[in-house]
């Protein structure tokens, strides 16, 4: 069910603590905006001095208010801040919003006074957002508790940063969108980003959750929750491109970044994520609307052959697809075209829409109704024919037209289940506007309306291969030891298969060791990380003397107290994969699963996901390699056993997750033949 966080959003009265007369200074930003809504709630103003605060009486304190706080607003300097959250809780207060900075965000100190303000809230039965935040609204409930008014709609936005909401505010505006929440993150000493997007999910009034969040204090609790949501989220995040916090002791944490883990994350989680403001607009503009797209196929509509050429490379650019419409769509087309249009896709009207708007009515008609087509771009030129300054000379005649067109689309498109998104030169045109109106996207951008699309067929749709977020297994039996054999044993016990193997520790060992494994062999030296390249591992030893030999020479230049002689499994029809498990600050423990054996980190064909990683995902992600063809055979090679594959993935990062002590464990290579596979090495590193 999650927090209870009705006193915050819709609370029955509101204190406004440190209200003021001076604009400079926030408590007189946050009582403006208050008191906007003072016909919906009692909203007090209280400072210290008493007096009047925006031509109303102040009370001194909390306390002289008289009468029950449901909700207190405390923007006071830090050191009274205590004594005012203490005088809220004793008046009844069942929410705080701390606006009030100068804890975590300065050091230990800070931290430690803000953990115990937090414990002190949460022991009262209240919740608290901050503190060193910039405060809340929710347009739903007339709550107005932030400097700045926001545009009713149904985004809510849940930031950790003021001036986003103000520069989203200002791109929303052209796209009709709005917010129906803004909740400013601060330090989240209580209330979480995870607490907030569960409530927003619940909540009637918001269609879509948009969060910037520069980090997580509990990735894989947000993952869990943005997958149960039931509505769009999209994230806008940053420091993707710095390395994560890791060992880099092996391939797998040297070749996982940030970025790798937060968008296995999202992808998992059915999270769409973006890089700009810009793009959070673009995306929240298109999933703003109900319709998602059943496929990645799109038919691009055009009046002018450039403008279809660059939208179909754009649109093929985000991951989509623009197939060659079907003779029947195409015949239909021909009923509504004329014999210069080009009906293939891009379809060209070829100036036709000068001649007669409605052309692009019937020929968005009959896209929205193929069956071919998942969603529809209309590119180029439509908003621009009534405009004087376009090129077409304009006039009443043709602006009539075009507006009629845009009502009659907007019609179609209502009884339509397919999306449409439009680019146009003139996005701000009175038929453009028309559109926007009506819930159809509209871009001035090429490049915005692919990424619409992309959106349209994105995480959210169930094409897209949205897995949620597997629940972690409970702890096994911690490892007191991670050593290779140790490692393997422990690998083999939870079902991944090892060639036979026996640990050896002088020649007399090793020739027993011999006779009871058939070569050719393989033989490691112990107690290296990096095995290969030390020069630590000798591959097909044909017999008992080439081992020797073998032993004699790396034993002379490395000295390791033991190795171990292996089977030397066979390569020739098999695939290298490499498999591992990196456990992230912030997200746990992260799978990578690629394309492995020595050259792994010089190919980086990998892909990542949140562990553990049940078989059908494992399966979905080795087919996201951009070498995945070679799984299913090449130049004469067999097919190799994908499904044997997906269910060692399972396993292995099934393990890693049910041990938190191991920081990396890896799998390099896991050898996937016609039939089976066998893992052929492995290492584990200890948090």
């Amino acid at each position: 069910m999650g927090r209870d966080l009705s006193a915050l959003f819709d609370p029955v009265s509101v204190a406004v603590v440190g209200a003021s007369d001076d604009p400079a200074k926030y408590g007189h930003a946050i009582a403006s905006q208050a008191v906007r809504a003072d016909h919906r709630r009692p909203v007090h103003l209280v400072n210290r001095r008493g007096g009047t605060v925006l031509g109303r009486t102040a009370a001194p304190s909390i306390k002289a208010i008289g009468e029950p706080v449901d909700l207190a607003v405390v923007s006071v300097p830090a050191a009274g801040f205590e004594a005012a959250v203490d005088e809220a809780l004793d008046c009844g207060a069942r929410a705080i919003v701390a606006i009030t900075a100068g804890f975590a965000e300065t050091g230990a100190a800070g931290r430690e006074r803000q953990r115990v303000i937090a414990e002190r809230v949460r022991a009262a039965g209240a919740v608290m957002v901050g503190p060193n935040c910039l405060g809340i609204a929710d347009n739903t409930t007339e709550l107005h508790l932030a400097s700045d008014s926001f545009t009713p709609g149904g985004i809510a936005l849940l930031s950790q940063s003021g001036n986003l909401a103000l520069e989203l505010q200002l791109r929303f505006t052209p796209h009709g969108l709005g917010f129906s929440r803004f909740v400013s993150l601060g330090n989240q000493a209580d209330v979480t980003l995870v607490d907030l997007l569960a409530d927003c999910a619940r909540h009637e009034g918001t269609r879509a959750i948009a969060v910037y969040a520069e980090d997580f204090a509990d990735g894989r609790a947000f993952a869990e929750a943005a997958a149960v949501a039931g509505k769009p989220v999209v994230l806008l995040t940053a420091g993707r491109g710095d390395a994560s916090a890791r060992s880099a002791q092996s391939h797998t944490g040297a070749l996982t970044t940030s970025a790798d883990v937060v968008g296995a994350a999202c992808r998992d989680a059915g999270v769409e994520l973006v890089a700009t403001p810009r793009e959070l607009t673009v995306v929240l503009a298109a999933l703003a609307g109900q319709r998602r797209s059943r496929g990645r196929g799109v038919a691009v509509l055009t009046d002018g052959g450039g403008h279809g050429v660059i939208a179909a490379d754009a649109v093929e650019a985000a991951g989509l697809t623009v197939p060659e419409l079907t003779p029947v769509t195409q015949n239909g087309l021909r009923e509504v075209l004329w014999e210069q249009s080009a009906l293939g896709n891009p379809v060209d009207l070829a100036g036709m829409g000068e001649q007669d708007p409605a052309s692009y009515t019937g020929t968005v008609t009959a896209l929205l109704e193929a069956e071919e087509t998942d969603a529809v771009l209309m590119t180029g030129y439509f908003g621009g024919y009534a405009d004087a300054g376009g090129g077409l000379g304009g006039g009443a005649a043709l602006a009539r037209g075009e507006q009629e067109a845009a009502h009659d689309i907007a019609a179609r498109h209502r009884n339509s289940a397919t999306p449409l998104v439009v680019q146009s030169m003139y996005p701000d045109s009175p038929s453009c506007r028309t559109l926007t109106e009506a819930g159809i996207p509209v871009f001035g951008a090429t490049e915005d309306a692919a990424r619409a699309l992309a959106a349209l067929a994105g995480p959210g749709a169930a094409a897209a291969g949205v897995t949620g977020v597997a629940p972690l297994p409970g702890a096994a039996e911690p490892l007191e030891r991670t050593g290779y054999l140790e490692t393997r044993a422990a690998l083999e016990a939870a079902g991944v298969p090892f060639p036979a193997a026996r640990e050896i520790r002088d020649e007399d060992e090793l020739r027993a060791a011999a006779a009871e494994i058939s070569g050719p062999y393989v033989l490691k030296a112990l107690h290296l990380l990096h095995k290969s390249d030390a020069g630590g591992v000798a591959l097909g030893l044909a017999g008992p003397d080439e081992l020797l030999a073998a032993h004699r020479d790396m034993h002379g230049r490395l000295g390791a107290p033991a190795y171990s002689v292996e089977a030397m499994a066979d390569l020739s029809d098999g695939i290298e994969l490499i498999v591992g498990v990196n456990r992230d600050p912030r997200f746990g423990p992260v799978a990578m699963v690629g394309l492995g054996g020595i050259l792994a980190e010089a190919l980086r064909d990998v892909t990542f996901a949140l562990a553990p990683v049940p078989a059908d995902h494992a399966l979905r992600l080795l087919r996201q390699l951009r070498t995945a063809s070679l799984l299913d055979g090449v130049r004469g090679r067999p097919a190799v056993d994908i499904a044997a594959a997906a269910e060692a993935i399972e396993r292995i990062t099934a393990f890693a997750a049910a041990h938190p002590e191991i920081a990396e464990l890896e799998v390099n290579p896991l050898l996937v033949r016609p039939t089976g596979v066998l893992a052929l090495d492995s290492r584990a590193v200890l948090a």
